[in-house]
This record gives C-alpha cells, structure tokens and sequence, in this order.
C-alpha cells in the first residue's frame, strides 16, 4: 500500500472543511533537484469565505525547523500585510491515527 504524503493528508483536511479553492504551490524544480515552495515558504493555498491559507505541511517532527524557517523568511511580513493566514501543519500517527498540529504565525 502507498504511504500517503503529509501534503496528501493536508489536501484532504482541506476539502473536508469545504474549502472553496485549493492548489499545491509546491513545484519539483528538475535543474537544480530541488522542490521549491512558494515565496520559498508555502506548500499549500487554500481559500474560504474570503480568506486565504497558506501552508507549509511537514512532519511532526519538523514543525520547529518549518517554524524557523518562516519566521526568518523576508516573505513573511509581506504576507502578514495581505492578511493571509500562515500555517504550519505537522503529521504523525498517535493510536494507529493519523493527527496533525497546526502552528499560526500569522
């Protein structure tokens, strides 16, 4: 059976809470071999009621690293100006489920 990416688990968070629009901003750059996000900081683009989401998604274990690298990352303010709201969502398995915790620096 196929492991299901952090980013798949996030999607489908997504479009269960209804979201209106949703796009991986996440790209597979195959010159330099390397993926790069959006502004260098965003997975994952949602949009509800007017607002949009923008989502680095990770493991549980990363969420600090993710944090890190968002709060240093000249992208943010910018961001916060526009009033998007910026998440970081870490997945790991407690009692054979799979549950995630979702960090706000907006």
């Amino acid at each position: 059976m196929a492991k299901t990416s952090p980013t798949q688990r996030t999607l489908a968070r997504l479009k269960s809470e209804d979201y209106e629009l949703v796009a991986i901003t996440e790209r597979w750059n195959p010159f330099a071999r390397i993926r790069q996000d959006l502004f260098g900081i965003i997975d994952i683009l949602a949009i509800k009621d007017g607002d949009t989401i923008a989502l680095q998604v990770t493991s549980y274990s990363n969420i600090g690293a993710r944090v890190k690298k968002i709060t240093e990352s000249p992208a943010l303010a910018p961001l916060r100006k526009a009033g998007w709201t910026i998440l970081v969502e870490g997945w790991h398995k407690k009692e054979n489920k799979w549950v995630s915790r979702i960090v706000d620096l907006s």
